[in-house]
């Protein structure tokens, strides 16, 4: 039975210390506001392995002081029971620069010293990446980041990692979930404790001397050149890494960039850009035209805290924005050229041997990326000799499965995932826009030295590896109930994998579907994994499936696509990755959009089920 209204509004009103969200639940509980009271107090906004983002209001369901509190008591209580010596390895707490963020940090602060633990808190702005590295190297139990990353002006949100420096993943979020419920009445009403406690500890300066050190170590080896005949302009879209990425400059040896002076400073805002993310179309637009007024041959930008990357450069011209998969390839074939001509991964270069510089073998080498990115790195690595792992989508699941390789002996110098999120080095097993910015900077000003663009460059890689291109898009779908109808059919149509009870398409686009993994929970299936038929990869909460499909008409076309479809578990969307691959790039964009079409009208029947599109 649900609880009554009144009941959640008075149990807000009975815990919440802040008296400004307070008052606004009481004015509209004064005005009778039911269906904005429902919105906001109905569900309690759930902590899952991104821990917590939403809007900033008062509410159950949103971000505010009573929410973070709360989570933050359990989360103390959690990492307490499960992860040894807690209270004295101590805990790391970040923030950016968002309308609460520096409060909110505080709080967590606040919520771990009031059970005698000890609190590394970051003092000022920093950028995300700087909390999984202090992780690391204070040994420290956990680490919490104040951010919502690229997310609009009005949200906010709490990013957990675990003592491993990798943002938590199962068991650990349902437990920590379940902390929270059983950790409700708030300990901590302010953050007086953090001024009158001797146990929170500022070491800022000192993790980030040690990050630029860090950095140092992505230096090109061979790098014998100043990098002044290349410009750059950068922006950090009104967020934190502008500092961050100019010193990076700097180790790196090159002279400054040109900012992107409207978008250079913190602004929570976001004043110029309605979505502060560099994806977004039209984000970029006040950096190439700074470009532009400054001659600049390549554009750079973070997202607001400065974990992810994105890039443009001037073709005669013409400004190309590279996707996240092409600027993944580019990293990944520039990480493997530089053990290639070093003998030692990139992130262990500088004064730092590995192994007392001893070259380890190829076989030795991997790299992983999210299932849904593009297989371009995969066919690299099946043409070098080293090994590629794909795993789920996040880098809950990119820097954990990096760690499992090390355990088992390889070196994991690079991963990613398509939304423009790129780790480098064993330092961070996190994305990291500045280090990312660092790279990419290295690698145009190699390849200018060498008379060539990272647009020529990429054009040959595609000549010797395969051309490949995507088509990633979403359908709007609201109501759940058709979302289910949509993947009961694509479960249930023709013979793929019949012989196990299951019957999946078994053509799209004029392919034939070659292969096919389910990794939706309760529907689990591989059908290249005989004779058990279980997925290698864990299962996922919401839908996902993933096929595989090529030509098999004789001739010269060699091409084929992988097609992922799954939910989306934060908007009401059906999203799906596509990537075409071939020797022939006009059979392959030409054999997307036949695969979009066949998607939209067969698969999910589209106009039929109201979808919308972008």
């Amino acid at each position: 039975m649900d609880t009554p209204l009144e009941d959640l509004v008075k149990e807000w009103l009975r815990l919440d210390p802040n008296e400004s969200t307070r008052k606004d639940v009481e004015q509209l509980w004064h005005n009778n506001a039911i269906d904005e009271l429902e919105r906001r107090m109905r569900t309690r906004i759930e902590f899952g392995t991104a821990g917590l983002r939403g809007k900033m209001e008062a509410g159950w369901s949103r971000m505010n002081d009573l929410i973070v509190i709360q989570a933050s008591q359990g989360l103390c209580a959690y990492v307490l029971e499960h992860v040894k010596n807690a209270a004295t390895r101590g805990v790391v707490v970040g923030h950016d620069h968002r309308h609460n963020s520096e409060k909110w940090a505080q709080l967590t602060a606040a919520a771990f010293i009031a059970n005698d633990v000890k609190v590394y808190l970051h003092k000022g702005l920093v950028h995300t990446p700087l909390v999984p590295f202090s992780v690391k190297a204070l040994n420290a139990a956990c680490g919490v980041m104040i951010t919502a990353s690229h997310n609009p002006k009005q949200d906010n949100g709490y990013k957990v990692y675990w003592e491993n420096a990798v943002q938590i993943i199962g068991p650990h979020d349902v437990g920590i979930a379940q902390s929270i419920l059983q950790n409700l009445e708030p300990r901590v009403h302010d953050a007086s404790q953090i001024v009158e406690s001797g146990m929170c500890i500022d070491c800022t300066e000192e993790m980030k001397r040690g990050y630029f050190v860090s950095l140092s170590h992505l230096r090109t080896a061979a790098l014998s050149f100043s990098g002044g005949s290349v410009a750059f302009v950068n922006t950090s879209m009104h967020g934190v890494g502008g500092p961050f990425a100019s010193k990076a400059f700097e180790i790196a040896g090159f002279p400054p960039f040109t900012p992107v002076k409207e978008q250079q400073h913190p602004d929570p805002e976001f004043p110029t850009v309605k979505f502060p993310n560099p994806e977004e179309k039209g984000a970029l637009d006040l950096a190439i035209t700074t470009a532009n007024a400054k001659g600049a041959s390549y554009v750079l930008a973070q997202d607001p805290d400065a974990d992810r990357f994105s890039a443009a450069e001037n073709c005669d011209g013409k400004w190309v924005t590279f996707t996240g998969d092409q600027l993944g390839t580019l990293f990944a074939y520039h990480v493997f050229e530089t053990y290639k001509t070093s003998g030692k991964p990139i992130g262990k270069h500088g004064d730092i041997p590995l192994r007392a510089c001893l070259k380890l073998p190829l076989g030795k080498l991997a790299m992983v990326a999210s299932t849904v990115s593009s297989k371009m790195i995969e066919a690299i690595a099946q043409t070098e000799g080293f090994r590629f792992v794909d795993c789920l989508t996040g880098f809950k699941f990119i820097g954990n499965t990096a760690l499992d390789l090390v355990k088992a002996g390889y070196e994991v110098p690079f991963g990613y995932e398509e939304a423009i999120g790129y780790m480098f080095g064993s330092d961070i097993r996190d994305k990291d826009g500045v280090a990312a910015t660092m790279v990419f900077a290295q690698l145009a000003a190699s390849l200018r030295a060498r008379g060539t663009t990272v647009t020529v460059h990429l054009q040959e890689l595609y000549r010797r590896y395969g051309y490949f291109e995507t088509s990633n898009s979403y359908f709007i779908c609201t109501d759940p109930l058709v979302t289910e109808t949509i993947f009961r059919k694509i479960r249930s149509s023709d013979v793929m994998g019949s012989s196990q009870g299951r019957s999946y398409p078994s053509s799209i686009g004029g392919l034939r579907i070659q292969s096919v993994v389910d990794l939706t929970e309760g529907h689990g299936y591989d059908s290249t994994n005989a004779p058990t038929y279980q997925p290698k990869l864990p299962l996922s909460l919401g839908h996902m499936i993933q096929f595989r499909a090529f030509s098999d008409s004789a001739g010269t076309d060699d091409s084929r696509i992988v097609l992922t479809i799954r939910t989306s578990g934060t908007e009401p969307k059906i999203k799906y990755y596509l990537e075409g691959s071939g020797s022939n790039r006009q059979a392959v964009h030409s054999l997307l959009g036949r695969v979009v079409d066949d998607l939209a009208e067969d698969w999910m029947n589209a106009a039929e089920n109201g979808l919308g599109r972008p």
